[in-house]
């Protein structure tokens, strides 16, 4: 009894070697250098409109193609109150109005990563307008906007007041990258490539206080400057860009205020509301807006029980200031308006010039090196793991068995 004991020990304790050996050779034969999975960075950005202020926040990929992140939104936010531009007597608050919607954001980004998220802060037609008729107000505003968001634990990288052409050129980045007309991911490749059509859409925006319109021209254009050209994904372009200041929404209501009791929104809101964003001919525009304002109020107020009373009777002079806007200025026709697209969003993501802002930064934010590490075929990682798994348990028994004798 004590022999076979002894045999069956010396058996288990070579087995044991046998088995510590091949797991040994199955761990280091085939070691290969990879990469671990590119990790994620954010950015938020500040859009403080003429009329309110939102924020949004994006995120990409670290290794980013050809040097700039493919973006998507995230989160956005729409801060309470009105624009940062009526809190000129009170800067304080305009800092202040901020502190929710930060904090909302701040909930979306990794604690290990809020210290590394750049946040930008734009403001567009409503404070170019007030730094016109008084620079020290906007200042000011401006410096309280600073000193809230750098009380969280970001990376902010200013607050400034960005040009009308800025402003058209970032949305005009911003509809053609979510159409695709710059990059797109092929599934056959596995890979973002290039589209091979080299057609992009020109981009029109109706704000408070200003309206832009910006595309590429056809044939060549001499009066280039810094906001018309960009380098996304490898590739150049250059656009023409131009804002028209004054001639948004609410600042045409004030210039007629005198003579209509109206005002005057965005293109999509008021086309959306009469059901005119579904690639209506301009005919059936005409006819639409003209029966619409041809309605008695009793018949406005009994069918849209639930629209703002307010915003109710703005509609007519709204949609008409929009069609004159788009013929008679932009010299839309019969013809050419069957290109118009309203949108608001596409997919999930907001139409506006921040992603655009965002998309274009990216290009100034340092890629992550890529994490390299030893690793194994998954076939021959599962063996090594099998038998170190039944090494251990042998061990475990010869264990026991020395004890027992």
């Amino acid at each position: 009894m004590f022999i076979n004991k002894k045999l069956f020990t010396t058996a288990l304790l070579g087995l044991l070697v046998t088995l510590s050996i091949i797991a040994l050779i199955l761990s280091l034969v085939r070691v290969e250098d990879v990469t671990l999975p590119p990790t994620v960075q954010y950015g938020m950005v500040f859009d403080a409109g003429s009329s309110h202020t939102s924020l949004f926040v994006y995120e990409w990929d670290s290794d980013k193609q050809n040097n700039t992140g493919v973006v998507s939104q995230t989160f956005s936010c729409d801060v309470q109150g009105p624009g940062i531009t009526s809190y000129a007597n009170d800067p304080s608050k305009a800092g202040d109005s901020l502190r929710e919607c930060l904090e909302e954001a701040l909930k979306v980004v990794p604690a290990a990563k809020q210290r590394d998220v750049s946040v930008y802060f734009g403001a567009t037609a409503g404070m170019r307008l007030l730094r016109e008729q008084n620079s020290s107000a906007a200042d000011q505003v401006l410096a309280e906007v600073a000193k809230t968001i750098q009380e969280y634990p970001v990376a902010f990288c200013g607050a400034q007041i960005i040009t009308g052409e800025e402003e058209g050129a970032y949305g005009w980045i911003t509809i053609n990258y979510l159409l695709e007309s710059f990059t797109k991911y092929s599934p056959k490749a596995h890979m973002w490539v290039h589209p091979e059509a080299d057609d992009s859409f020109g981009a029109l925006d109706l704000g408070g206080a200003s309206t832009q319109i910006s595309f590429v021209p056809k044939g060549s254009f001499i009066n280039w400057n810094e906001t018309s050209r960009f380098t996304l994904y490898g590739y150049n372009y250059n656009i023409y860009t131009h804002s028209y200041t004054c001639y948004g929404q609410n600042e045409m209501w004030k210039r007629l205020a005198k003579e209509l009791i109206v005002a005057f929104s965005a293109f999509y809101y008021n086309f959306k509301f009469l059901n005119l964003t579904e690639g209506q001919s301009l005919a059936t525009v005409r006819e639409t807006i003209e029966h619409f304002c041809a309605r008695t109020w009793e018949d406005l107020s009994s069918n849209y029980p639930e629209e703002n009373p307010e915003r109710l009777p703005k509609y007519c002079a709204n949609a008409n200031y929009i069609l004159t806007l788009l013929l008679d200025a932009y010299k839309f026709d019969e013809v050419s308006w069957n290109n118009i697209f309203f949108q608001i969003k596409v997919g999930s993501t907001s139409v506006g010039w921040t992603l655009g802002y965002m998309l274009n930064l990216t290009n100034m934010i340092p890629a992550e090196a890529p994490v390299w590490v030893k690793g194994h075929t998954p076939s021959l990682w599962a063996a090594a793991v099998a038998f170190i798994t039944l090494a251990l348990a042998l061990g475990l028994v010869a264990l026991l068995v020395l004890l027992w004798t």
